[in-house]
């Protein structure tokens, strides 16, 4: 929030500068050059302010379980609807004390079934897919599906090793950017005899 109101007040600043620069006294109405070249320094700062401001970073998914936190740096860009959709069930609720029910040492974890079987879902419906060309490596965040490219709900799993074999066949829609240790230490199983949990789900901006 800070740099947005310094980024404020600097193009406020520039604004008042380029006003007194160009209508202030001058020779036949002309800007002199002198002024003019004194302006660029501030022409090319404001551009690169204006372009940093507009580059937000990435909404933030916040996983807190039995066994610590994970944070996962979300992709709108890249998957906008798969993101919108663990956003809004995040912000509901729906994904609290769900449990890690498929556990696959060297390979992913996966959650997001209420039922704890695989084969639930929100009932919100299906999504269509959003494949793109992100490798699935290790800490990479994918959205599971059945045969149907076009069938992914809530459920979704975090790499823990490298998984060409799944590029461009189910949608990136994140990565995990604090808390792999975490996931290295989920309970294995298909399902795991006592697994672990998501306790609370939560989104943050990328600037909070």
């Amino acid at each position: 929030m800070r740099g947005k109101v310094a980024d404020r007040a600097f193009a406020l600043g520039f604004a008042h500068r380029l006003r007194y620069l160009t209508c202030g006294p001058s020779i036949a109405g002309e800007v002199p050059m002198r002024k003019l070249l004194s302006l660029l320094p501030l022409l090319f700062g404001a551009i690169l302010m204006t372009h940093t401001a507009s580059a937000d970073p990435a909404p933030r998914l916040v996983i807190e379980t039995t066994k610590g936190r994970i944070v996962v740096a979300m992709m709108p860009e890249v998957a906008p609807k798969h993101v919108a959709r663990i956003t809004e069930l995040a912000r509901e609720g729906f994904y609290d004390g769900v449990v890690f029910h498929r556990v696959i040492p060297g390979f992913m974890a996966q959650t997001g079934d209420p039922t704890g079987t695989g084969r639930g879902g929100s009932g919100k419906g299906k999504l269509p897919a959003e494949f793109s060309d992100i490798p699935f490596e290790r800490g990479v965040v994918g959205m599971a599906r059945t045969r149907d490219p076009n069938s992914a709900d809530s459920q979704f799993f975090i790499m823990t090793a490298p998984a060409p074999h799944l590029n461009g066949q189910y949608t990136v829609w994140g990565r995990v950017i604090e808390g792999m240790e975490v996931v290295d230490a989920l309970a294995p199983g298909e399902p795991p005899e006592r697994p672990d949990r998501m306790l609370r789900v939560y989104v943050e901006d990328g600037d909070g």
